[in-house]
């Protein structure tokens, strides 16, 4: 087992206390820190809690925003919802995908970046909308869609 994954879990299991009701939270620090749910990290999770294995798979596989797959640094969440569908989603998704060589729920090989499909982000004004981590880029067209991945490509300016 992956010495640092379990280490890692551990000590977020330890801020959150070792009882069951602590699974969402656990699970969403685990998410946090390593942008998905290695097994390894499960099996920890069921250990330290002693919660069984369908308790944790049950939690993990019902709410979107776990992912039992790896993913990338960089998650771009692109909006499918109304408003950014009727204002050309699909272009902007398949001109991410152009970009990036990967399609929808694929991360690239360097795993640098994940593309996903997501329901409403709540951006219907600014549709179409493209999310990544805390940010969002919208009135998107193609042309800046395929420049949004060279905004996290390039190394952080120097100070």
């Amino acid at each position: 087992m992956n010495g640092s994954v379990v280490e890692s879990v551990e000590s977020i299991v330890e801020r959150h206390g070792f009882h069951e009701h602590a699974l969402i939270a656990v699970l969403q620090d685990i998410q946090r820190t390593r942008n998905w749910l290695p097994p390894e990290a499960l099996d920890a999770v069921m250990r330290l809690l002693d919660v069984p294995r369908s308790r944790v798979y049950a939690i993990a596989t019902f709410y979107k925003a776990f992912s039992l797959k790896p993913r990338g640094k960089h998650v771009l969440q692109c909006c499918v919802g109304t408003a950014c569908h009727v204002r050309g989603a699909q272009q902007i998704i398949d001109r991410l995908g152009r970009e990036l060589g990967i399609g929808p729920g694929e991360t690239t090989p360097d795993m640098m970046f994940t593309l996903e499909r997501v329901r409403c982000v709540g951006c219907c004004s600014i549709a179409p909308v493209v999310r990544v981590g805390d940010a969002m880029y919208g009135r998107l067209t193609q042309i800046k869609a395929g420049n949004l991945p060279k905004k996290f490509r390039e190394p952080a300016a120097r100070d």
